[in-house]
């Protein structure tokens, strides 16, 4: 706020909040139990949108949003639009890697699915470790959009020097090439429209005293191997057939991952970094490989987005109460883990003074439970996990889309009514 100018009412709420948040996350209490807003389709259904209708309205979600937020009336959110608003997009690109409400005959409210493949081939380790930008180019992107499939024929620019350059021009007038390129622009132009719309719900929200909580996304290295290179099934392989390359594309990973975080959290004005986490969970790894395929390259990612001034909103999908004592190594006051089905209390116990703690009414009880039993349930979580400070109210992974209304109104109310 600039000298002289007066406060309005959005702006002294916005500071309240945000001072609120940032009072658990370095871990201190707060006037009362902060909350958080976290959803994907939830806010759609909420206001009578289909899921498809979120996908591709940007105006008619932002509406959506903006009506849950003044009703709830959370101290923080994690912006909706980049989450599921890009159905006009993945159309342009002939997007491989996700099927979708309304797409190829599927129902207009059933969530968006990840399709689980295998877009890196074991032999091609190393060519990704040796050139990570031209295998994406090359060969990752033809893969997943259709529309980039003549991208695989684009010069391979670190053999290409001096006059070579100029004549590798030519490449982008082949009429194939020519029209991915001009795909792409119109799927860039597209993509404006939405962050437009999102950047103006932004500061709306702003202006009505609501702080964004997530500026930018960031991964684990093992999660970007399985969720998005070999596949589930290759690098559970992996981790006993292809132990050496899996170890050396994860530390090519741990340098790759940061910058761009880093860059969007920057440009984004902001300072939260949400990481969802999909792989180093009980039940999907034992405790050594954790600490060896998974754990040591993610606790130097996140100290990279730390030392970068940013706070990881850390989302443990799943049970990881086993790694507790290992995942507390982190710098005190600094992160934020968000639990999906870890024990609460085990967590408070073993991350006292380390870690802020955020989650995690479960979903089950928000689609089938009463206002009453999720009042008491997020009493309980903070008469324990929130003693001393360092705990955000939130549901365990998000508000599900089936949530009843009344239950969602119930844990905002609830987190107001707890006070330190």
């Amino acid at each position: 706020m600039s000298a002289g100018s007066a406060a309005t009412p959005g702006s002294i709420l916005y500071a309240q909040r945000l001072k609120r948040l940032m009072d658990a996350i370095e871990l201190r209490e707060p006037d009362r139990l902060p909350s958080i807003l976290f959803s994907h389709f939830w806010v759609a259904r909420y206001c009578g949108m289909t899921f498809r209708e979120a996908m591709y309205d940007y105006e008619g979600l932002a509406v959506a949003i903006r009506k849950a937020m003044v009703d709830l009336e959370p101290d923080g959110y994690q912006p909706v639009h980049a989450a599921v608003a890009f159905g006009p997009t993945m159309d342009i690109l002939d997007y491989k890697q996700l099927e979708w409400p309304g797409h190829k005959g599927l129902a207009e409210n059933v969530p968006f699915q990840y399709l689980d493949a295998q877009y890196m081939a074991p032999e091609e380790y190393e060519e990704y470790v040796q050139d990570p930008t031209g295998f994406m180019l090359h060969k990752y992107m033809p893969r997943v959009a259709g529309a980039l499939e003549p991208l695989s024929q684009l010069p391979h620019y670190p053999g290409v020097l001096h006059t070579r350059i100029i004549q590798s021009m030519e490449a982008y007038a082949r009429p194939e090439v020519r029209r991915a390129l001009e795909t792409m622009i119109k799927a860039g132009e597209e993509m404006q429209k939405m962050r437009a719309v999102q950047s103006r719900l932004i500061q709306e929200l702003k202006d009505l005293g609501f702080p964004a909580t997530a500026h930018a996304t960031s991964h684990a290295p093992f999660d970007v191997a399985a969720d998005y290179l070999r596949g589930s099934k290759g690098a559970m392989l992996d981790l006993f057939r292809n132990k050496d390359r899996l170890l050396n594309l994860l530390d090519r990973l741990t340098v790759l991952i940061p910058p761009t975080a880093i860059e969007s959290a920057k440009a984004a004005g902001g300072n939260m970094i949400f990481v969802p986490l999909h792989w180093g969970l009980d039940g999907f790894m034992s405790p050594k490989q954790f600490t060896t395929f998974f754990w040591p390259q993610f606790q130097k990612v996140l100290l990279t987005l730390i030392e970068a001034g940013l706070h990881p909103h850390v989302l443990w999908e799943g049970d990881c109460t086993s790694r507790l004592d290992v995942i507390k190594d982190v710098p005190p006051g600094k992160c934020v883990y968000f639990f999906e089905r870890t024990d609460m209390f085990k967590a408070k116990e073993a991350l006292r003074g380390k870690v802020c703690i955020r989650g995690n009414v479960p979903a089950s009880m928000l689609i089938a439970g009463t206002p009453n039993e999720v009042r008491e349930h997020c009493k309980k979580l903070f008469d324990v996990v929130g003693d001393g400070g360092g705990f955000i109210l939130d549901a365990g992974v998000g508000v599900p889309d089936e949530a009843k209304p009344e239950n969602v109104l119930a844990m905002f109310q609830c987190a107001k009514e707890c006070v330190y």
